[in-house]
């Protein structure tokens, strides 16, 4: 990728407004607080897939076949995220990024709040299933929009030299709404299981429907980007956005995929298969490993904002680099402690394993909307996201399904799934941030 596939120049001139800083933390802050809200009903849907799905919409199936299907259920949210990337990345490009961010957090919010009143397989049958299904698809389709959005917002009210911050501020929304889900789950575990399973797991669903009504209100405040409303005064907004990122954008597509790969995959590795497997299949205390996520969320709010800082020092890409090479290293170590069964060992190992990959995922959001112009940056970031995220989804259905082959309770399928993914963030961070420095020179030597 000696030359870069997209031209930049015609964008650059509106490419940073200038902003009171007081202006910039507050959209910077609303757009996190809307974040957390989103992944909170996105990953609380992961913890119950892992822990009370099998049991209650696939009960009909025996243990094995209805711990699968639950999970492929949870990915089928992942498979829907590119379509709600294409689709809300050309409404925040045409329309706005703005109108579309309320749009996504009201629909998220009303499917997470609907799975807390479906009634379950006992109750009407194969019915039960499909709608949680479909209803998961709904939750697919605006997290696709959400995350690029979010993100494209908070940096382009931030002058350039301060965005890795704001977007790590806006990652941090991640954690947050991790400790929110398991925080949740961790207290209605506490019922006992027959409580839990007949009414108490629905709760934290239930509680979907006045988080919305908080996050559409901090929504409603933020003012649409600056950037955005000077592309609109210029007329230089694509016509179909989302399809020009594939035929003019297609290579910076695909490096943008691979750089956020592991945020996404390995996240979803050592969180919810990491919950599956201990739980069902070394047959530990399925509060072990929910508490084990509760701790690695607070450790990951740390790592965000460290590694936001150094970004703004060596480049997002170089970061993204260094910390996939470190998550590959680890990756069998850290599982060598999780099949132990010791509770602190897999505290351990859950809380390094995620601090480590959160070192890629801080700058995630840094890193992509460097590769795309102001024009295409909507569409761009959540797409080359969400592709990851829907190749992500299925990667504790696929460790599950190998270690049910295997006949053995042994977890080097996951081993080699969060080895893999990590090279691939790691070689998708090096080819990023060569675009990154030839982009500025490109820029320079314009002027």
């Amino acid at each position: 990728m000696s030359q870069p596939d997209v031209s930049r120049t015609g964008a650059e001139a509106t490419d940073e407004i200038v902003v009171s800083p007081r202006e910039v933390r507050r959209i910077a802050g609303a757009a996190f607080v809307g974040t957390a809200l989103e992944w909170y009903d996105y990953f609380l849907f992961g913890t119950a897939a892992a822990l009370v799905f099998n049991r209650l919409f696939f009960s009909e199936l025996d243990p094995t076949a209805a711990i699968l299907a639950s999970l492929a259920t949870f990915g089928v949210g992942f498979a829907a995220r590119p379509i709600g990337a294409f689709v809300f990345g050309v409404l925040g490009d045409r329309i706005g990024r703005r109108p579309t961010l309320i749009l996504t957090i009201v629909l998220i919010g009303l499917a997470t709040g609907l799975i807390g009143v479906l009634p379950t397989y006992a109750d009407i049958g194969i019915i039960a299933p499909a709608a949680l299904v479909a209803l998961r698809l709904f939750q697919g389709l605006a997290v696709g929009g959400e995350w690029g959005g979010a993100t494209t917002i908070a940096i382009e009210h931030a002058p350039i030299k301060q965005r890795a911050r704001y977007a790590a501020l806006v990652q941090v929304g991640s954690p947050v709404g991790t400790l929110m889900s398991s925080g949740a789950i961790a207290l209605v575990l506490l019922f006992p299981p027959e409580t839990f399973d007949a009414w108490a797991w629905r709760l934290p669903f239930l509680a979907a429907f006045p988080l919305l009504g908080i996050a559409l209100w901090i929504r409603m405040k933020v003012e649409e980007s600056p950037i955005f409303e000077d592309l609109v005064k210029a007329g230089d907004r694509a016509k179909v956005p989302a399809a020009q990122v594939f035929t003019r954008a297609g290579g910076r597509l695909a490096v943008a995929t691979m750089a956020a790969f592991l945020g996404v995959g390995g996240f979803y590795v050592m969180n919810t298969f990491v919950v599956s497997y201990t739980a069902n299949t070394l047959g530990l205390d399925r509060q072990i490993a929910v508490n084990a996520t509760l701790v690695a969320a607070v450790a990951q709010i740390v790592v965000i904002l460290l590694c936001g800082r150094l970004a703004e020092r060596v480049g997002p890409g170089r970061v993204t680099f260094w910390g996939g090479l470190a998550t590959a290293a680890a990756a069998w170590p850290l599982f060598l402690l999780i099949d132990t069964g010791s509770p602190f060992a897999i505290v351990f190992a859950v809380t390094a394993g995620i601090a480590l990959l959160t070192i890629t995922y801080a700058v995630t959001g840094a890193l992509l909307s460097e590769l795309f112009p102001p024009e295409l940056r909507y569409s761009g970031v959540s797409l080359g996201y969400n592709i990851a995220g829907a190749l992500s989804g299925f990667l504790p259905f696929i460790a599950t399904w190998m270690i049910s082959l295997s006949g053995e309770s042994v977890s080097w399928p996951a081993v080699l799934i969060l080895a893999v993914v990590a090279l691939i963030t790691a070689a998708g961070g090096f080819i990023g941030e060569r675009l990154r420095v030839q982009d500025k020179e490109i820029v320079r030597s314009s002027h």
